[in-house]
C-alpha cells in the first residue's frame, strides 16, 4: 500500500460488539475482510455466548488451528467443558495422529489437519460441535468433518461467527452474522 492509499475497512456489529474489519485483497477480482479473534476478549467471550444460545447439544468441541481456538475454548469453558484442537503440523507428543489435507481460501498452499489419539480417543459416539471463526469456501469445515467421523464422533452442528460469500446461503451451519466478499475489476 503507498502512502497516499487509504486502508479501508468494513464495519460490522457481531454479538454486540462494533468492529471495523480491515479490508484486505487475496486475489485480482476478490477483497475480504479480515475478522481475527485472536487477542479480542470482549468478541470472543460475547460471541461464544451467542454461538451457544444457537447451537444444539454437545459433548465436545471440534476446530481447526489457530483462529478458531479462543472461540472453542471460550464455549467450551462457558458450556460443556471440552474442546479439540486439529493442529496443522504433527508434533514429537502427538501419538498414532490421523490427518487430512485442506485447501483454505486465505492460504496460498495446501494444508494438513492433524488429530492426536490423544484427542480424539475418547470422541467415538460423542457429539461434536465443530466450530471455527469463519466459514467461507467451507474446505476448513469440511476437513474437520472428515476427521471426525473417521474417528467415530456424532457431528450434531457447525457453528462460526461469520458466514463468509455464499456460506451465509447454507443450511447446514450456524452462524451469527454475514459477511460479504467484495467483488472487484481485474487490473489491466
Amino acid at each position: 500500500m503507498s502512502e497516499n492509499e487509504e486502508r479501508k475497512y468494513y464495519h460490522m456489529t457481531i454479538a454486540g460488539c462494533e468492529r471495523d474489519l480491515p479490508i484486505c485483497p487475496i486475489s485480482d477480482t476478490m477483497d475480504i475482510a479480515g475478522f481475527v479473534m485472536l487477542g479480542d476478549v470482549e468478541i470472543t467471550e460475547k460471541t461464544a455466548e451467542a454461538l451457544l444460545k444457537k447451537c444444539p447439544e454437545h459433548d465436545i468441541i471440534v476446530t481447526a488451528e489457530t483462529k478458531g481456538i479462543p472461540l472453542a475454548y471460550e464455549m467450551a469453558r462457558q458450556g460443556c467443558g471440552r474442546y479439540i484442537v486439529a493442529r496443522k503440523g504433527i508434533k514429537a507428543y502427538m501419538r498414532n495422529p490421523i490427518e487430512v489435507e485442506v485447501k483454505s481460501i486465505t492460504t496460498d498452499h495446501v494444508q494438513k489437519l492433524i488429530l492426536a489419539e490423544d484427542d480424539y480417543k475418547g470422541v467415538k459416539g460423542k457429539r461434536i460441535l465443530i466450530v471455527d471463526d469463519v466459514i467461507s469456501t467451507g474446505e476448513s469445515l469440511a476437513a474437520i468433518e472428515e476427521l471426525v467421523k473417521d474417528v467415530g464422533g456424532n457431528i450434531v452442528g457447525k457453528a462460526c461467527v461469520l458466514a463468509e460469500g455464499d456460506a451465509a446461503d447454507r443450511d447446514d451451519i450456524i452462524f451469527l452474522e454475514p459477511l460479504p466478499l467484495f467483488f472487484k475489476e481485474a487490473q489491466k
